[in-house]
C-alpha cells in the first residue's frame, strides 16, 4: 500500500466500532478522501483532537482499497477553538463545511474549491466580517468554482443587459421582462449588489450593507445553492443571522503574532 502525504481540512467524521473514527477530509493534493483513523476516540489518542470538523491538518496516510488509513496528524490551522467560542461563528462554519463536502467528490482534484475553503475558515477566524456575510460570499464563490455561477447583471437566459429585477433561480440568476416567468422573485437592487460584492469579494460594499438587503441575499443564496445541489443542506437550518459585532482577536491567536 503507497504512504502518501497532504495537508487538508476536515469536513466530518463518523464512528466506526469503538474506538475508530471514518475521517472525511478535502485535501489539496488528492480531492476529498476518505480515511480511518484508529484509536482517536480513546482518551490517550495521539491526535484524536487534530481530526475534528474544521480543522486544517497536514496528514499521512497508507492508501488502501476503499478507505485509507491515517498514521500521522500535524495541525496547520487551529481554528476550531476560535470559531466554537461564537455560535455563530460556528454555524457558518458548519455550513461552510457540509456544501464543501456537498460540491466535492471523492479522488478529484479541486484546488480552488480547497484554497476557498481555507480561506471561509480564516476569515471567520479573524472575525473582521459578519459571519453571516463571509457564509454567503463562500457559498457565492464555491458555485461559481462549481460552474453554477448566477447572473446578478444580465438576463441569464438571453444575456440582455442589465440590470434587471426579476431573479429566477432555475433560470440561473437575473431575468430580462421578456424572459420571466411566473415564480420569478423580484429582489430589492441593493440584494442583488450585495450578492455581486459578496461574489466579487468588494467586503467595503459588503459591511456597509443595510440588515434588510443582507437578510434577502441570505434566502437568495441558500436557495440557489440547494436547487444545484438537488438537496437541502442542514446545517444551514441552524445558522445564527443576528449581527455580531467584530471580534478582536485573542491575545495568543496565530494569526495577530509577528513574524
Amino acid at each position: 500500500m503507497p504512504l502518501y502525504r497532504d495537508t487538508g481540512v476536515v469536513l466530518r467524521t463518523h464512528k466506526l466500532g469503538e474506538a475508530d473514527r471514518i475521517i472525511t477530509m478535502l485535501t489539496r493534493g488528492r480531492g476529498k478522501v476518505r480515511a480511518v483513523a484508529k484509536g482517536v476516540r480513546r482518551t490517550k489518542s495521539r491526535f484524536g483532537a487534530r481530526l475534528e470538523p474544521g480543522m486544517h491538518v497536514d496528514v499521512q496516510c497508507y492508501e488502501g482499497r476503499n478507505l485509507d488509513t491515517v498514521t500521522q496528524a500535524v495541525g496547520v490551522d487551529s481554528w476550531g477553538h476560535t470559531l466554537a467560542s461564537r455560535y455563530s461563528d460556528w454555524t457558518a462554519a458548519a455550513a461552510i463545511l457540509e456544501t464543501a463536502d456537498r460540491l466535492t467528490e471523492e479522488h478529484e482534484v479541486s484546488v480552488q474549491q480547497y484554497h476557498l475553503l481555507c480561506g471561509a475558515l480564516r476569515t471567520l477566524t479573524a472575525g473582521e466580517h459578519d459571519s453571516s456575510l463571509v457564509l454567503d460570499a463562500y457559498l457565492l464563490r464555491a458555485l461559481a468554482v462549481a460552474g453554477w455561477a448566477p447572473s446578478l447583471h444580465d438576463c441569464a437566459r438571453c444575456g440582455a443587459d442589465g440590470p434587471h429585477r426579476a431573479f429566477q433561480i432555475a433560470a440561473g440568476g437575473s431575468v430580462c421582462s421578456q424572459c420571466r416567468t411566473p415564480g420569478a422573485s423580484a429582489p430589492a437592487p441593493a440584494t442583488t449588489a450585495l450578492m455581486a460584492s459578496l461574489l466579487a469579494g468588494d467586503w467595503a460594499h459588503a459591511d456597509a450593507s443595510p440588515m434588510p438587503a443582507r437578510r434577502e441575499s441570505s434566502g437568495l443564496t441558500a436557495a440557489f445553492l440547494q436547487w444545484h445541489l438537488e438537496r437541502g443542506v442542514r446545517s444551514l437550518g441552524l445558522v445564527d443571522r443576528t449581527p455580531q459585532p467584530p471580534r478582536a482577536p485573542a491575545p495568543d491567536d496565530p494569526m495577530t503574532r509577528t513574524r
